[in-house]
């Protein structure tokens, strides 16, 4: 059986900011690159290796994954990473989409150019799957977004009570992947 740990990039400006980021970027805060040392220190005490490692094309995610593999692990960006388009709502404040349910957001943003939450998640699970069939991948990182990690679980299975619990920067999804079918095993937050 194959792992892949999906993981969510660390605290950025626009996240404390409380601005919608999806393809537009901000740097990682102070804290979230506190985060990213911390999830590298749950994988490094847990002996967790990576023999493959993958980050949307985000800085943030790019340097979320550089502290996680101290820049000692080449890795592949891949746009099928990214996080939902927002369209003209990219930057600006978080209460335009405060309200939302997960249903809102499966076409909320159509209106205003952006990505409809049902192309991400089919993105993300094409953009997965591939990696993860690949013969020599046997313990894989991949980091992304919020967004974008979500709407791949809801590929996978119901998301609510996940949800609930929260979606924090640099939390881990660790799904197992056999007979090309992911299994959610666990979620860590270890921020």
């Amino acid at each position: 059986m194959k792992t892949l740990y999906l993981m969510r990039h660390g605290q950025t400006l626009f996240n404390r900011c409380h601005k919608i980021q999806g393809w537009c970027d901000s740097p990682l805060t102070k804290e979230g690159i506190h985060q990213a040392q911390k999830a590298r220190d749950y994988f490094k005490s847990h002996h967790i290796y990576f023999d493959h490692a993958y980050s949307s094309t985000s800085e943030r995610c790019c340097d979320t994954l550089e502290i996680v593999t101290e820049n000692q692990m080449p890795y592949v960006r891949l746009k099928g990473l990214k996080e939902n388009f927002y369209g003209e709502l990219e930057g600006e404040s978080e209460r335009l989409n405060r309200h939302l349910t997960p249903k809102d957001c499966e076409t909320f943003y159509l209106q205003y150019g952006g990505e409809s939450s049902n192309t991400v998640r089919d993105r993300m699970l094409a953009t997965l799957t591939d990696i993860m069939e690949k013969d020599d991948h046997e313990s894989v990182l991949a980091v992304s977004h919020s967004g974008a990690c979500y709407n791949f679980m809801r590929a996978i299975q119901d998301p609510s009570e996940e949800l609930k619990k929260g979606f924090t920067n640099c939390c881990i999804f660790v799904y197992d992947f056999e007979d090309h079918h992911f299994h959610l095993r666990e979620v860590i937050r270890p921020a």
